[in-house]
């Protein structure tokens, strides 16, 4: 084990600096994903149910239609799928986890639910004229890089109906000294991130010229090339965002920070939610 190594990588990387490896596609801690996404007591992965359908009631209130058809761009193992599936809409599910997917599949079919599940990026849709309303739910937005954001409105508005909606929620720019957090060191026989003996280095970072928090987990093990996994996460204030949409060519119909029931820094009114429209 170089101690310099692990120094050099754990040091604060550049903005949108990538990690060495990618969780959501690693088989071993993706299944651990799955199973804190179906844990209906934490809001980790996905949140629990009456978050969902907070977020859910919300949208729908505004897009009061029935059998609408809705598309869930990161629908992880179809929570939000589903739920609107037992509301009477036609609902398409698309997220890059082969778990999540294959689980959504599953239950789909178990449940006799009519719903069409894709593994896919969703930064790679193609669809055109096809839906009422599309979802990006638990703050997905925030994860993507500037450039990836919008390639995804560019996406999004292409498959939008001319009436079509997005709503997509966000982290807003309340309690940031909470979110992000200490740094801290977990140490395991066998854990999240790997089924044989680890050392797990986590430490946050801010870089508010950027308004962009990273959230870095550096993993050690014997005998093998430490693996860094980065998720940056971007916060907003309802006027940044709303400056975005419309650089490219959306507008806010409906905007609220009160949608969550209240709890922690990711709860409540620290996370905002929006529906748009194209301005065309």
């Amino acid at each position: 084990m170089n101690i310099n190594n692990i120094i050099a990588i754990s040091n604060r990387p550049r903005v949108h600096e990538k990690g060495t490896d990618q969780m959501w596609t690693d088989p071993y801690i993706s299944k651990n994903l799955l199973e804190i996404h179906l844990n209906p007591e934490i809001n980790l992965a996905s949140r629990k149910p009456d978050s969902i359908k907070a977020s859910l009631d919300w949208i729908l209130e505004y897009k009061n239609q029935s059998n609408l058809n809705i598309l869930d761009l990161g629908c992880g193992p179809g929570l939000y799928a589903e739920e609107l599936t037992m509301r009477g809409h036609k609902v398409t599910g698309i997220d890059f986890s082969e778990n999540s997917i294959r689980y959504a599949e599953d239950q789909a079919k178990a449940k006799g639910f009519d719903i069409k599940y894709f593994c896919l990026n969703y930064l790679e849709i193609d669809f055109e004229n096809q839906f009422d309303l599309v979802i990006l739910i638990y703050t997905d937005f925030c994860i993507l890089l500037p450039e990836e954001q919008k390639l995804l409105l560019v996406k999004v508005k292409k498959a939008l109906k001319p009436c079509g909606v997005f709503a997509f929620d966000f982290n807003n720019d309340r309690n940031l000294d909470q979110k992000i957090g200490a740094k801290s060191w977990e140490i395991a026989e066998q854990g999240f991130w790997s089924p044989k003996p680890y050392l797990c280095l986590s430490e946050p970072f801010h870089y508010p010229e950027k308004q962009v928090l990273l959230f870095q987990h550096t993993l050690i093990q014997e005998e093998q090339v430490p693996k860094v996994y980065r998720f940056w996460t971007h916060y907003f204030s309802m006027t940044n965002i709303e400056i975005l949409l419309g650089i490219n060519g959306l507008k806010i119909l409906k905007k609220s920070n009160k949608v969550l029931p209240e709890g922690d820094c990711w709860l409540g009114e620290n996370i905002s939610f929006v529906i748009v429209s194209s301005k065309e």
